[in-house]
């Protein structure tokens, strides 16, 4: 697998990406090879279990490049580790801008793939860039409200209560951090029965268990369900039934919104569980198999 490293940028800072080169020549037209472009979820970094999923799609015939955000893993950016859908949604397009200039890639084929929090991310910015070919969303968080009540679910309305108090102390004190995963009971934005088991199993050597707190805050408002009706391309869920981070009541209402071709791939699972043995090959043959029914018709 021919992988390389790829200097992008965005706003002024530099994007460390991943360039994953196509192993088949099976999707490539006149136009170019198409290209998927990967990002990963809440505080993750590109080392963080999306290189089986690249290899795949390079293997099938696409070019890949996986990039980290600004103030995360190999990119610059002050602040360090902010979570901020509005920032990472920044990064997507300046990212898909620059890998529609790449050499020998078909600019009219780029699809993109999203996971967790990223996984909404990619339907907020082809709801805005009817140029994008397809996207591909797993274990999505659709709806930062949905989210927010799961919390009270799984740890109740004191933990949330506790970490809306160490948010606001985040916009007083702009620097101040907590965690991003910890076990039941502890103070960190996730700590669900599965969070840190499953962030121990994919997370990269740059991952940094820890955030901004004051990005508790955008969450409230990071809603792609709001933005599902524009879009129009063809669209892939993955749905992991029984997901208590991102909720799957809230990717069932994007299914149900957007206005092109929908496929969905619904799992009895939980969160992290897409990303490895018998549902990751069972859903990764899904997307490629979605793919190739995208990208060379």
């Amino acid at each position: 697998m021919t992988r390389s490293d790829l200097v992008l940028t965005s706003h002024g800072d530099t994007i460390a990406a991943w360039h994953y080169r196509a192993e088949s020549e099976a999707w490539t037209t006149a136009a170019g090879r198409p290209c998927v472009v990967m990002a990963h979820g809440f505080g993750a970094t590109k080392d963080a279990g999306l290189t089986p999923f690249a290899e795949r799609f390079a293997a099938a015939g696409a070019d890949v490049v996986i990039f980290d955000y600004r103030g995360f893993g190999g990119s610059s950016g002050e602040p360090r580790q902010c979570v901020d859908h509005r920032r990472h949604r920044a990064d997507y397009r300046s990212v898909v801008s620059q890998v529609r200039g790449l050499e020998g890639i078909d600019p009219d084929r780029v699809v993109l793939w999203g996971s967790s929090y990223s996984g909404g991310h990619v339907i907020a910015v082809a709801a805005g860039d009817p140029r994008i070919a397809a996207v591909i969303s797993q274990g999505a968080a659709m709806d930062g409200l949905a989210a927010v009540v799961e919390i009270v679910k799984y740890a109740g309305i004191k933990q949330l209560l506790r970490l809306s108090a160490h948010a606001l102390r985040g916009v007083v004190q702009r620097d101040y951090s907590i965690p991003i995963v910890a076990a039941p009971g502890e103070l960190a934005a996730i700590t669900s029965h599965d969070g840190l088991s499953g962030y121990e199993i994919i997370m990269g050597p740059t991952f940094e268990n820890r955030m901004l707190a004051r990005g508790i805050l955008p969450i409230l408002v990071n809603r792609p369900v709001a933005s599902a009706s524009k879009v129009t391309m063809p669209l892939m869920l993955v749905v992991a039934a029984h997901d208590t981070i991102a909720p799957p009541s809230a990717v069932e209402r994007v299914a149900a919104k957007a206005h092109g071709r929908v496929e969905v791939e619904r799992f009895d699972v939980g969160h992290f569980d897409i990303y490895e043995g018998e549902t990751f090959t069972k859903s990764v043959a899904a997307q490629v198999a979605f793919l190739e029914s995208v990208l060379t018709r």
